[in-house]
């Protein structure tokens, strides 16, 4: 079989993982931050019974996750089944915002107490002190955790093939059956391109966030 075949193949089953990446970032993301807020709460029930869920999602592991989805809504309870590439798009979208909601707290719980306090002298409300002294600083503490969740998650789309979507790495895995192990090792290109591009993105901005000392 041709190369430039099976590297066209390769990369078609490559842009699955990318729809992967893209959408869980943009559902997880935002949902991370509710679910700080819910951890955060000062109503305690709420707050315990975020805390238990986020510590179940990353108590497991998100290839279990990612099976639970697809098949225990139709085994339990009889409904619909997802399709293979939603239900690992919301397993995905799940267990990453559980991990972001933790850097999202963790960066607002450490900027000081008196930035609050003299927010409040100013006669700022909670909402403004937030968005107008909070919030540039969290993101700037939470960059460098947050970008190695981000990376870790490129390498991770390649565990939705557990519920058959033919990603990249079980598309070379085809190729590997007919005797062609190549495809396989080749596979790792398109992941270290990938995260190249990211680690450049974020480390522009770091350097963006720079005058946040």
């Amino acid at each position: 079989m041709q190369f430039s075949v099976i590297i066209g193949r390769l990369l078609e089953s490559f842009v699955l993982n990318c729809e992967i990446f893209i959408i869980t970032l943009a559902f997880g993301l935002p949902l991370g931050l509710i679910i700080a807020f819910g951890s955060m709460s000062r109503f305690k029930p709420l707050s315990w019974l975020v805390k238990i869920f986020v510590w179940i999602i990353r108590g497991t592991p998100l290839m279990l996750q990612v099976i639970v989805v697809f098949y225990v809504p139709g085994l339990l309870w009889g409904w619909r089944s997802f399709g293979r590439l939603e239900a690992a798009i919301i397993a995905f979208i799940i267990n990453y915002a559980c991990y972001f909601s933790e850097i999202y707290r963790g960066g607002i719980e450490s900027i000081p107490r008196g930035q609050y306090e003299a927010g409040q002298v100013l006669g700022m409300t909670k909402t403004q002190i937030f968005f107008k002294i909070t919030l540039l600083q969290v993101i700037k503490r939470i960059t460098p955790p947050m970008g190695n969740e981000v990376i870790t998650l490129v390498k991770d789309t390649s565990l939705a093939r557990i519920i058959a979507n033919k990603e990249i790495i079980m598309m070379a895995q085809e190729y590997s059956a007919k005797g062609l192990i190549w495809p396989l090792f080749s596979t790792a290109i398109f992941f270290l391109v990938f995260v190249g591009v990211l680690t450049i993105i974020l480390g522009r901005l770091e350097r963006r966030l720079d005058f946040f000392r």
